[in-house]
């Protein structure tokens, strides 16, 4: 066999590896988007269950907080599971921060299934603007406190033994704490700025629904 012919054997060789390869990485693609359009995958739904907002002490401007969330997540699908990659659990006020990101183990959840986490959020001296350290020592001394609480994570889809790309996830669940009948304790704020009783006295005032983006 002359070197033309051999060069010309090898190429279409070539050519016909890469025209299969082509093929089946368009028949996986085809597959996956049909079985996406078919099953059309509802995103899991979150609820904020409880939030204890255990201490508070206002620097400045800073602040130190450390609180217990409990949060449910609901898988709506009947033939989907889910697949939580990442999840940072962190709770923000007037828009800022004011614990650092948890990271809640990667989880799966079958269908119609429910989880349930309970993590511990806090951040030491974690700066915020002047005026929200005065907004949470108002708040608080008027026994009011409107909280967030965000998570921001991948999850994946998973049909059988078929599993999707990852995509984003931020759901936002509003949480709203209250004093009881009595009010905040007379004189509850303790030293150096910390709420002291006054944080006792709030209560998380009941479950609420989250919104949930991707």
């Amino acid at each position: 066999m002359s070197k033309d012919r051999h060069e010309h054997h090898l190429r279409r060789c070539c050519g016909g590896l890469a025209a299969c390869l082509l093929f089946l990485v368009v028949a996986v693609a085809v597959t996956a988007l049909i079985v996406y359009l078919v099953l059309r995958p509802a995103k899991p739904s979150f609820y904020l269950q409880d939030l204890q907002l255990r201490s508070v002490s206002l620097g400045d401007p800073s602040l130190s907080a450390t609180a217990q969330v409990t949060l449910a997540s609901r898988n709506p699908n009947d033939r989907v599971g889910v697949l939580y990659r990442r999840l940072d659990v962190f709770v923000t006020y007037r828009d800022e921060p004011v614990t650092v990101p948890v990271s809640l183990p990667p989880a799966y959840q079958g269908h119609r299934d429910v989880t349930i986490w309970s993590p511990v959020l806090s951040g030491e001296s974690v700066p915020v603007a002047g005026f929200v350290a005065d907004a949470m020592k108002q708040d608080i001394a008027a026994g009011y406190v409107a909280l967030q609480v965000k998570v921001d994570g991948r999850v994946r889809w998973k049909v059988g033994s078929w599993v999707s790309g990852s995509y984003h996830l931020f759901v936002s669940c509003p949480a709203v704490l209250a004093a009881g009948p009595g009010g905040v304790p007379p004189g509850a704020g303790g030293p150096n700025g910390t709420a002291g009783r006054a944080v006792a006295s709030l209560k998380f005032t009941q479950p609420t629904g989250c919104t949930v983006g991707t």
